[in-house]
């Protein structure tokens, strides 16, 4: 046997791709930063363009002439930019707003994953999505408190609102993760696509946006209207 060719180690691999997966987000997040702060028809554009991509691997995974399956995954995408757009809307918190949501959601999946990988522990919810535990999922509301906190430290929201909305936004986003895998496995699909390299697919990869986002929006039209989204989700 030549052992030169031989397979790498399970160890190899998971580095590689947690290398591939760290600079994927380092290209991914400045982006995204960018056009969530310029706002207007290039934030708009970006998210109708993600939420038809977010259909079109929900087809995928479900396939066709299946009627209640397909509806919702329109009802999921539409949801998806409607919510998006609408926090955004908000001229004075709209960017703030997202920059909360979209940073409780990026920390969640760092905690889960990085407490998940270092302590393990009992799963989560194994029939559905064997390799997250409670520790990643405790992991991810820790680290979603301290981005609490830390709008709290620099005035941007009183303290405790903002750690009850933290703990509510990681809550969903989590759920939408085991939503989006409860999906997969119910259609026998690993990823919903390559897309994103190190990541899957969009659905992988927002899946917990998704729900945040619509929690988040539905809260803040709830307290400021629907042109005051921003305000009710930041203002307490």
């Amino acid at each position: 046997m030549n052992q030169d060719k031989a397979a790498p180690q399970p160890d190899d691999r998971g580095l590689r791709n947690l290398l591939t997966r760290v600079l994927t987000a380092l290209v991914m997040i400045p982006v995204a930063i960018f056009v969530v702060w310029m706002g207007g028809w290039l934030w708009a554009g970006l998210v109708t363009l993600v939420s038809i991509g977010l259909f079109i691997e929900w087809r995928m995974i479900v396939g066709a002439d299946r009627f209640g399956w397909v509806t919702l995954g329109i009802v999921y995408a539409a949801a998806a930019l409607a919510a998006s757009v609408m926090v955004r809307l908000d001229p004075q918190w709209g960017f703030t707003a997202l920059m909360f949501i979209l940073l409780v959601v990026w920390v969640t999946d760092i905690g889960g994953y990085f407490a998940g990988r270092g302590i393990g522990g009992p799963k989560l919810w194994p029939r559905v999505s064997p390799k997250k535990t409670w520790a990643g999922a405790i992991g991810g509301i820790v680290l979603s408190l301290a981005v609490a906190a830390g709008f709290a430290a620099f005035g941007i929201g009183r303290l405790v609102p903002l750690l009850l909305l933290a703990a509510t936004l990681t809550t969903m986003s989590q759920l939408g993760d085991l939503f989006e895998s409860a999906v997969k496995r119910r259609f026998g699909v690993k990823d919903s696509s390559h897309i994103i390299p190190g990541h899957g697919g969009l659905l992988d990869r927002l899946d917990g946006y998704v729900f945040a986002v619509v929690a988040a929006a539905v809260i803040g039209l709830v307290r400021g209207g629907a042109d005051g989204v921003g305000r009710g989700i930041m203002v307490w």
